[in-house]
């Protein structure tokens, strides 16, 4: 009879842990962090970069809800976004100095700490897709150039025209600063994308895509396809991606030192995200990072005055977002 007893109290304290944690599932993306002004930016662009954030949660959303992966979820939310020419990835992307484009992507795995990733790709629509790839299907980590063009052909992805890439609006932001000689506005250098997820078997991951900075030159590769810099996924602590001058995340490994930070000092998600970007603001460096932890628990922390962003979660709760 005790033993009777003591089988049915286990059972009903898993019954009530699992009532306490049912199936559940987050989903954050952001699109780039920058100086962005609400007098400056009409009502009618607010509501473009919002309906387009919006498309990506729910693309996101429906992965997750029907038991899909987090890695399905971002490399499909990530597409979502490299394919909006309003953002700084895939078919918005900016130019170089020479005129041409050149992409980055990274993914990561936070259950198996696996990482894929490209840089000064030319002409792959989805770089997302192809880090995903590079994590799955070869023995390295980080393809560059024509050799991750290559590696891509043999996966079985179709190469497009450099040309694709281009948009009237990125072209005349170069002629601007090919004439002036100077570097861009802070707004246009930091539209890169990202997403980081948790997904029903509890495994988080992150992405981020990018055409790095405008007028870029010498084959520049900012922190996007760097893992530990712009992109980082560890199940036990959290998964995080940047946007912002990438020179400063890799000089500070922003992401990694993220995970430290929960890893070693025992900060939440939230506290960690933050004194990051304290160190990132103290460098003199601008941007931000999304982050969500094994719990659900989500971040979306920068210094700047705005950053395209949003998030979904099981529960229904949705929201995108563009100013502080």
């Amino acid at each position: 009879m005790k033993r009777f007893v003591a089988s049915l109290v286990i059972i009903i304290s898993f019954s009530s842990l699992f009532a306490q944690n049912p199936e559940k599932y987050v989903l954050v993306i952001h699109g780039g962090a920058g100086v962005m002004e609400r007098d400056k930016m009409s009502e009618a662009m607010q509501q473009e970069y919002l309906q387009a954030l919006n498309r990506a949660l729910l693309v996101g959303d429906s992965v997750l809800a029907a038991g899909g992966t987090c890695l399905d979820a971002i490399e499909k939310t990530i597409v979502i976004l490299e394919d909006s020419p309003l953002f700084n990835a895939g078919k918005g992307a900016v130019f170089t100095h020479e005129g041409i484009v050149e992409l980055d992507a990274s993914v990561m795995d936070g259950k198996s700490l696996q990482a894929g990733a490209i840089a000064g790709v030319r002409d792959i629509k989805n770089p997302i897709k192809v880090a995903r790839k590079v994590m799955e299907k070869s023995e390295h980590v980080l393809l560059t150039g024509t050799g991750a063009s290559q590696f891509a052909k043999e996966q079985g992805f179709e190469p497009v025209d450099n040309s694709y890439f281009h948009t009237e609006k990125r072209y005349k932001s170069l002629q601007e600063i090919l004439k002036k000689e100077r570097e861009m506005s802070t707004g246009d250098k930091h539209g890169t994308v990202g997403c980081v997820a948790l997904d029903k078997f509890g495994n988080i991951a992150a992405g981020t895509s990018t055409g790095g900075m405008m007028n870029k030159k010498y084959g520049r590769v900012g922190d996007s396809p760097i893992i530990g810099a712009g992109t980082y996924a560890n199940n036990q602590t959290g998964a995080f991606s940047c946007t912002g001058h990438g020179e400063y995340y890799i000089r500070l490994g922003f992401s990694r030192d993220i995970s430290a930070l929960m890893e070693y000092r025992k900060f939440s998600l939230k506290k960690a995200c933050q004194e990051e970007i304290n160190k990132l603001t103290k460098l003199g460096g601008t941007g931000g990072v999304i982050g969500i932890d094994r719990k659900g628990n989500i971040a979306m922390e920068f210094n700047t005055s705005g950053m395209f962003r949003g998030y979904v979660k099981s529960t229904g709760e949705r929201e995108a977002a563009i100013f502080k």
